[in-house]
C-alpha cells in the first residue's frame, strides 16, 4: 500500500511500508556547487573523516583485490576517498576515478585525469552517500560490472525518515528500510555479500554500508 505524506516542508514523500521504499521527488539540484564542494573539504579535515576514508578506502580495496582492474566513485564529495584509494596503493595496481553533477568536483576531477563516465561503468563502482541523490537508481547500478558498495541511511519507517537528520527534500530522492534496500538491490541483480553498521560506529546516524556482487 502507497502512502502519500505532506511533509512541513510541502514536499511529497511517496512510501510504500511493504516494500520498504519511499520516493520523493526533488524540486531544484542547484544544491550542487562550489560552496557544496568546500563544506565536503572542510568536513574531510576532521578525524571522523578521516576514519571513514580510511574504512570506506580499505573495505574497497579488499574486495577490488579479488580482480577488479578499474574503481569508480560516483558523488566524490571533495575527492578524499579517492585520494585515500590512492594512498593505499603504492605504487598504484589499479585505475581509480570518479564521477560527479557537481561543476566544482568535475573540474577537480579533470585536473587530477580521472574524471570517468558511469554509464561507461567499471569493475566495482562505490556510492558513498550518493545512491540516494540519483533519480534512477537502477541506471546508476548497470555501472557495476562486478561489484556495487553502497552506503545509505537506512529507516524503519515512514515516521523516521520525516524525523530523521537524513531526510533531506533538496538532495534525497530515495529511502529504503534494510530489507527494502536488498530487495531492490537483488531485482538489479545483485547479491548482498555483507552489510556492515561500521559508519554508525564511528559516529553516523544509522547509516549502513552494503557489498553487492552481481550475479554471473
Amino acid at each position: 500500500m502507497l502512502e502519500s505524506i505532506i511533509a512541513g516542508d510541502g514536499a511529497r514523500l511517496i512510501w510504500s511500508q511493504s516494500d520498504g521504499v519511499g520516493f520523493l521527488e526533488v524540486a531544484n539540484e542547484d544544491v550542487y556547487d562550489e560552496a557544496y564542494f568546500e563544506r565536503y573539504r572542510a568536513l574531510s579535515q576532521t578525524p571522523m573523516a578521516a576514519a571513514l576514508n580510511d574504512f570506506r578506502a580499505r573495505l574497497t580495496m579488499k574486495h577490488a583485490a579479488l580482480g577488479v582492474d578499474h574503481i569508480l566513485d560516483v558523488g566524490i564529495g571533495d575527492g578524499a576517498f579517492l585520494r585515500r584509494l590512492e594512498q593505499l596503493q603504492a605504487p598504484p595496481s589499479i585505475r581509480v576515478s570518479g564521477c560527479d553533477v557537481n561543476p566544482a568536483g568535475i573540474a577537480y576531477l579533470i585536473e587530477r585525469g580521472q574524471l570517468w563516465s558511469l554509464e561507461d561503468g567499471a569493475d566495482l563502482v562505490t556510492f558513498w552517500d550518493s545512491l540516494e541523490h540519483i533519480r534512477d537508481p537502477r541506471a546508476a547500478l548497470e555501472g557495476a560490472r562486478v561489484c556495487a558498495i553502497v552506503s545509505i541511511p537506512i529507516f524503519g519507517s515512514v515516521e523516521h525518515v520525516l524525523a530523521s537528520r537524513h531526510y533531506r527534500p533538496d538532495e534525497h530522492y530515495w529511502y529504503f528500510t534494510r530489507q527494502g534496500f536488498l530487495d531492490f538491490a537483488d531485482r538489479q541483480g545483485f547479491y548482498c555479500v555483507d552489510v556492515l553498521a561500521t559508519e554508525t560506529a564511528l559516529g553516523r546516524d544509522g547509516i549502513e554500508t552494503f557489498v553487492l556482487k552481481r550475479r554471473v
